[in-house]
Formats: structure tokens, C-alpha cells, sequence
């Protein structure tokens, strides 16, 4: 089993609760009280847009120390930053897309704010981006060549590539909203882009399991696929009610089957722990244990049973794939 999961929440998650249709439900909170909160709920990490770490109105001249400030805040918490994620969506120059938009100067400023969030991501001590290509496709298809488009995509990523040696992309698809047609909705469409960048190596995805729903697939299989790849470095648990806009609903709240499956892909899938050791402790008023069975899923070899006046066992990790 693998037991080296380690957990992060975005600052988001503790919002005011507004919606498209409704007014803020519940007050803001700081980002010192919001640091606290997910320590005490067990968190190690903070997921972070660029705008959350560093506003986008402090001066280029003081990025570096504002960064260093929500680094400090961080830590005193417990918590250090999992990645870094441009909101390249929010802004009026990305409303046909920053990075596929028609327009040079547009294209520009997407790539120009992923550089500035690369380099509060050295800051904060974190070689993860996060890219959300949330406007990265059309309302009207006519509107944009999509040929061109999934060039300015790559030149993109490998712009970001060539800014620092050490970054690493994980892109998060989403088929619609707030595009209603993304050009790159799945994680396979990402994939086989991340083949065709400079490096490979450093570029992979984060599956979110509403996504994956919006999409009508299962989120375990997306899961095991990019495992397979090698290439699963995160993922978002939420939920889904079937094929409407995104609900970001709790974790196993609509489908608890297919919540166990995710945990069931991401348990099993981490062959060089595939091993089992079973330790019985009985006090001295009753030293003799007479059977003890420890199940293993996903095992590729059958129990054995052990002779009676065999007194202990230990088992160590067997070569990847052995066990």
C-alpha cells in the first residue's frame, strides 16, 4: 500500500461562497487564518494562483520580497507551497485565450505572466506550475484556426520550458466552461502536446475528477492512464453530478463508488511498496498467536503458509514490479 500520500488545499477552497447567481455567504478570511486552518486540518501544503501569492499590482520591483512574505507566512504556519498557478483567464487581455488568442500582444502577456509566476515560484521554494488553460478554445469555432492555435499552445510550454531549466508544467484539463469548447479537454489531448514539447521530461498533468466527469469519463481511468504514462504528478478529489457546469462538490458526495475507484487506482499503482509485513505483538499471558493473515491487493504472487514452528518472517520491498 502506498502510505507517502501528502496532501494540499488551495486557498480557494475556504471562499466567501458567492456565486454567478448570489452574493458572498460567508466573510473573507486572511491568508494567515486561512494557513492555520488547513495546518490544523492536516494539511503539509498550500496550493497558490499568482495573484493569491503575489497581487498583480505590486511593482515588478517588489515581487521578490512580496514572495519571500508569503513564503515566511507559509512557513510559520507549517506549510510550504505546493505550486504556483497563473490565472491566465481573469484578466481582459485573455478573453479569447492568452495563450491561443488571435492576437500577438495577448499571447505575449499570457507567456509575460507565466514567467512572473515562475519567478515567484523560485521564491517560494516550488519547481511546480500549474496550467489551467481555462480560455484555451472558442465560443464560435470560426472564430480562431485551430491548427494555429495548438501551435501557439506548444510554443507556448516551450517558452515557459526554455525560462527556467528547473520548471515543471502539470496541466489540468477541462473540456468546457468557461470556454464552451476547449481545444485540449482531456488528459490524452494534453499528453500527446506534452510529447511534442522541447522536454518531455517536465511536463506532465493534474486530473481533477469533476473535469473528468464533465467529460463523461471516469476519473480512475484518466488517473490510471497517466500513471501508465508516468506522468500523474497531482490530482484535485472533488465530485460531480453528471454533465452540467462545474459543481467542485465534496469528494465522494455524488458517487462514493467512484470515489473508492480513484483511491483504488492511486493505492494500488506504486509497485516498489507492493509488499506486505505483518507484525503480531502478544504480551507475555499469551505469547503464542495461532494464525494471523494479512490480505494484499493487487499482489502477483499467492499466500504462502508457514510451518508451525516457524517463530517470524520479514519481508523487504522486492524489486519494482516483483511483488
Amino acid at each position: 500500500m502506498n502510505t507517502k500520500f501528502q496532501f494540499s488545499a488551495g486557498v480557494w477552497n475556504l471562499n466567501t461562497g458567492a456565486d454567478p447567481f448570489g452574493p458572498t455567504v460567508r466573510p473573507e478570511r486572511e491568508f494567515v487564518e486561512k494557513a492555520k486552518i488547513f495546518k490544523q486540518l492536516g494539511f503539509d501544503y498550500i496550493q497558490l494562483h499568482d495573484d493569491d501569492a503575489v497581487p498583480m499590482d505590486v511593482p515588478a520591483s517588489q515581487v521578490e520580497a512580496e514572495a519571500k512574505r508569503v513564503k515566511s507566512l507559509c512557513e510559520d504556519a507549517g506549510l510550504q507551497v505546493e505550486f504556483i498557478a497563473p490565472r491566465i483567464w481573469e484578466d481582459p487581455a485573455f478573453v479569447d485565450g492568452g495563450i491561443t488568442a488571435n492576437s500577438p500582444a495577448s499571447r505575449q502577456a499570457a507567456l509575460d505572466r507565466a514567467k512572473r509566476a515562475i519567478d515567484i515560484m523560485n521564491v517560494v521554494g516550488t519547481d511546480r506550475m500549474v496550467l489551467w488553460p481555462a480560455r484555451e478554445g472558442t465560443y464560435i469555432r470560426e472564430a480562431k484556426d485551430a491548427v494555429r492555435s495548438f501551435d501557439h499552445f506548444l510554443a507556448f510550454l516551450n517558452n515557459v520550458l526554455a525560462y527556467d531549466p528547473k520548471v515543471r508544467i502539470l496541466g489540468e484539463m477541462k473540456p468546457n466552461e468557461p470556454m464552451d469548447l476547449m481545444y485540449m479537454p482531456s488528459t490524452g489531448h494534453f499528453l500527446a502536446m506534452a510529447s511534442r514539447t522541447a522536454d518531455p521530461s517536465r511536463v506532465g498533468t493534474l486530473i481533477e475528477a469533476a473535469h473528468c466527469i464533465l467529460l463523461g469519463l471516469d476519473p480512475s481511468d484518466e488517473m490510471a492512464y497517466a500513471l501508465w504514462h508516468g506522468k500523474l504528478w497531482g490530482v484535485h478529489l472533488n465530485d460531480q453530478n453528471g454533465l452540467k457546469f462545474d459543481q467542485d462538490k465534496t469528494f465522494g458526495s455524488a458517487n462514493l463508488r467512484g470515489a473508492y475507484n480513484q483511491v483504488r487506482v492511486l493505492d494500488i499503482k506504486h509497485p516498489a511498496e507492493r509488499y506486505l509485513r505483518l507484525v503480531v505483538s502478544k504480551d507475555g499471558t499469551n505469547a503464542c498467536a495461532e494464525s494471523a493473515i494479512g490480505i494484499l491487493y493487487g499482489a502477483h504472487n499467492k499466500p504462502t503458509t508457514l510451518a508451525a514452528d516457524v517463530e517470524g518472517e520479514l519481508h523487504v520491498t522486492p524489486a519494482e514490479g516483483t511483488a
